[in-house]
């Protein structure tokens, strides 16, 4: 691992910022295979969407962390210890609160990312800094499709 503060915290942000990816996009998932009502067929279709977009940019942090000379996450264990957001184990959940529940926990990556674009110009890393906006535009479209559906 680097000796630079900077480059150690970048490391350590990325990787929570990892876990928080992979939480969402189990979470994400779990809707799309539970949903039901009248909205099934489109909910089930936009949450496989949005899904496949999150778990999409998991190697590509994964890679960010790796180029900067850190290790990634290991185990299920590690990204539950990681992340910030939360599991829903709940049975039975109806739709507008699975499309608030991913509402709001897009809205928190935003802030994550938010503090990995920081870290990585902390630490000079432009090429994470700049993805890094592409991140934050993915997930605010995906709180602004889920906002907009609660009306």
């Amino acid at each position: 691992m680097p000796g630079d503060n900077a480059t150690k915290a970048l490391i350590d942000t990325l990787n929570g910022l990892l876990a928080d990816y992979f939480a969402l996009y189990l979470k994400t998932k779990n809707y799309h295979w539970h949903v039901k009502g009248p909205q099934f067929h489109d909910l089930h279709l936009l949450f496989d969407a949005q899904a496949a977009e999150l778990f999409a940019l998991t190697d590509v942090i994964a890679e960010r962390v790796r180029k900067n000379g850190g290790t990634t996450l290991t185990s299920i264990g590690a990204i539950a210890a990681r992340s910030t957001i939360a599991d829903d184990d709940r049975d039975g959940l109806d739709a507008k609160a699975m499309l608030s529940a991913l509402r709001d926990d897009n809205a928190a990556l935003v802030t994550r990312i938010r503090a990995a674009k920081a870290a990585a110009s902390a630490a000079g890393d432009n090429a994470t800094e700049g993805a890094a906006d592409d991140w934050t535009d993915q997930a605010q479209q995906r709180v602004w499709f889920l906002g907009s559906i609660l009306g």
